[in-house]
This record gives C-alpha cells, sequence and structure tokens, in this order.
C-alpha cells in the first residue's frame, strides 16, 4: 500500500482537530480525535518507510494548545520548544522500546534521536508515543537522509509559520505526509 494512502486517515484526523481548534471549539473536546492508536509494545514497526517512521506505529499527534490562533503565544515563543520537552527519563524509556519495536539490529541508543514526528516548534505532542520515534541519525533511505535533514526541515517549516508564509495545518501536513517533501510541497524549498 502506498505511504499516502496508509497515511490518509491520520492526515484527516489532524486536519479536522487542528481545523476544529482554529475555529474557536475547546481544545480537550477536540483532543482525542486527533489521535489514533499507535501501534501496542510488542508489535513489530517496519523500516521500509526509512527515512520516515512506519505510519502505522508512529502516525503523529498534535499539542491541542497549538493553535493558528495562538502561534504567537506558544511555538514562536523563543525557548517554547525547550520548556515542553520531555525528560530523558522518558524520552529514552520509550527509545529503548521503540528500537526493538522498529527491530533495529543496532541497538545502541546513542545512534538514534527520539524524534518528535510532528516537532514541537510545529506545534506537536510532546509525550504522545504516536507523535516520538528512534529516528536513525545515520543515512537510510533512497536518499541517504538522517535525522539532521530532517531537523534542517522543521527549522526552516517553523521559520515559515512563525513569519506567517504558511499557516500552521499545512505545514503539520506536510512533515506528517513526508517530511523530504514538505519544503517543496508548501513552495518554500
Amino acid at each position: 500500500m502506498l505511504r499516502s494512502q496508509r497515511l490518509a486517515p491520520t492526515v484527516a484526523a489532524v486536519v479536522l482537530t487542528v481545523g476544529a481548534l482554529a475555529a474557536g471549539g475547546t481544545a480537550h473536546a477536540a483532543a482525542p480525535a486527533q489521535h489514533r492508536a499507535a501501534a501496542p509494545l510488542g508489535q513489530t514497526c517496519s523500516q521500509a518507510y526509512l527515512p520516515l517512521p512506519d505510519p502505522a506505529c508512529t502516525p503523529g499527534a498534535t499539542n491541542p494548545d497549538v493553535t493558528q490562533a495562538t502561534i504567537d503565544d506558544t511555538i514562536c515563543v523563543p525557548g517554547y520548544s525547550t520548556s515542553i520537552r520531555p525528560p530523558s527519563s522518558y524520552t529514552t524509556k520509550l527509545k529503548i522500546q521503540q528500537i526493538a519495536a522498529y527491530g533495529y539490529s543496532d541497538t545502541d541508543t546513542s545512534d538514534y534521536e527520539e524524534d518528535h514526528f510532528i516537532p514541537l516548534s510545529l506545534g506537536g505532542h510532546p509525550t504522545d508515543p504516536n507523535n516520538l520515534w528512534p529516528q536513525p541519525q545515520y543515512a537510510t533511505g533512497p536518499n541517504g537522509q538522517s535525522s539532521r535533514d530532517k531537523d534542517t526541515v522543521e527549522y526552516k517549516l517553523y521559520k515559515a509559520v512563525c513569519n506567517h508564509q504558511v499557516d500552521l495545518v499545512p505545514a503539520q501536513q506536510a512533515i506528517v505526509t513526508d517530511w523530504t517533501t514538505a519544503l517543496s510541497v508548501l513552495g518554500l524549498s
């Protein structure tokens, strides 16, 4: 099945939830709809999508406190991402479990970044396991991309959102659909 076909329900959930929040809905009422159940611990996640996460295991999740209306008070405030980043005691434990779920032969945790699929700087949920995955720091996929390449894309998207060149929801959709093409899809490459 094509990645875009497998992601359609997840992207739709993000769009509907974030759209409802931007339209004045309450964060607490809409929050459950934005999450799709992550793969249960012990389930195998596929490496076939690298440098992207397996969408069945890591569909992404948004932070209900971040909407288009609140970006200037949340993600665009210097230090925001640092202020909500979960402690390493949480992310390291999760990273170990997820390295096993992805079946990586290299189990050295220092070779992986416990990545927020939808970055904190774009309104990603800080602690939801649906939004965290062990992204290899070494080159993967057909174009040999790594976590550093995604970090560059995240920063450019963050700057575009905070400079009001791109709205939050399209930036989130682009990163969830395929971070390797997100900039070009949004006309930012």
